[in-house]
């Protein structure tokens, strides 16, 4: 059922890209490698890339590829980086195109080393000192974790053992970045660590982890659990909000039991308000897109996505949209520094 298995069923809904011009750093793709039905690497993301919109840069985020086989235990995720950093370097010839592609790197550490994570996050830099950019560890918990569909579900209090924090206050020293991923009911303990390590920037993914399944099918009752939360973690500075990570069974819409995926002005209608109110809050200086590929593509298409985004934001100036689609992006992973 993923990527290029769908392929047949996104090519039902075709779309002209909505302004072609505009300059995108994409915050926020995978690259895994789980047999020939679910792949998506180098030249699926390219395929993506260049079919139309104006994607310049991209940021790969961690989900346990090519870990290393041998060696220290805390040391395996580090395959993942020289792996990445090695499909960067290919994008960074120019051959491919104009795109950076994973010009940032976000890896995967075990933060509950506490101080010890040092040695993992320098055995990172190693492997890609001009890329690697932060680190992400999920602390999704929820009781109801199967009902939901939670791929992994985190000890409950992990944010709060001190271990974690000792771990997440190292990042700062490496002008790391932090991808925090959790589930809407859990942002009060993120407005928690964003006050207590004000120098270290938390990324808060997929406009704070919404679900609308399950327990959670009351969909008005979410709404307002998510504002308030949402509300709280924008009143801390050093956090900004990828706007994205909607496409999932987890939010209940069902996209991907359709006959044919949904175009981007009925996606526009559902994700909208969702972005907006994220905006709204943050404003546009610490907001950014991301297509969450190839896992979103289960709602639509890489190019319906991106002229979903498009809708949502037509209503802004173009200095808000290239805070957005690119600035943002640029300033917190450091992009070309």
């Amino acid at each position: 059922d993923m990527p290029r298995a769908r392929a047949a069923w996104w090519q039902q809904t075709t779309e002209e890209m909505l302004d072609p011009g505009l300059a995108i750093c994409d915050t926020h793709h995978h690259f895994w490698d789980h047999g020939p039905a679910d792949r998506y690497l180098f030249d699926e993301l390219l395929e993506d890339v260049n079919g139309g919109h104006n994607i310049v840069s991209s940021v790969f985020v961690e989900c346990s590829s090519m870990y290393r086989r041998d060696g220290a235990e805390e040391l395996k995720p580090v395959g993942e980086i020289e792996f990445v950093n090695g499909l960067a370097a290919m994008s960074a010839s120019g051959q491919y195109g104009p795109a950076r592609l994973a010009a940032g790197i976000v890896g995967y550490a075990d933060l509950l080393l506490g101080a010890g994570v040092a040695r993992v996050l320098e055995a990172h830099l190693a492997a890609s000192p001009a890329r690697f950019r932060g680190i992400r560890y999920w602390t999704t918990w929820d009781e109801k974790a199967s009902e939901i569909g939670l791929r992994h579900c985190a000890p409950r209090d992990v944010m709060r053992q001190p271990a974690f924090r000792e771990g997440l206050a190292c990042l700062p020293r490496y002008r790391l970045a932090y991808d925090a991923w959790m589930l809407f009911h859990q942002l009060p303990e993120l407005v928690d660590l964003a006050r207590a390590l004000p120098d270290l920037t938390f990324v808060m993914e997929h406009v704070g982890g919404l679900v609308g399944i399950g327990p959670y099918s009351n969909r008005d009752e979410v709404l307002e659990v998510w504002k308030r939360n949402v509300a709280s973690v924008a009143s801390c500075p050093n956090v900004v909000v990828k706007l994205g990570g909607l496409g999932t069974g987890r939010l209940g819409y069902g996209w991907q039991d359709r006959p044919r995926p949904p175009s981007s002005a009925e996606m526009a209608e559902t994700w909208g308000p969702y972005c907006l109110y994220c905006i709204e809050q943050f404003g546009p200086e610490r907001c950014m897109f991301e297509s969450n590929f190839p896992v979103d593509g289960s709602a639509a298409s890489y190019h319906v996505i991106w002229n979903t985004f498009k809708r949502i934001t037509q209503g802004f100036s173009p200095a808000e949209k290239r805070a957005m689609y690119l600035g943002t992006a640029e300033r917190v992973y450091r992009l070309g520094a």
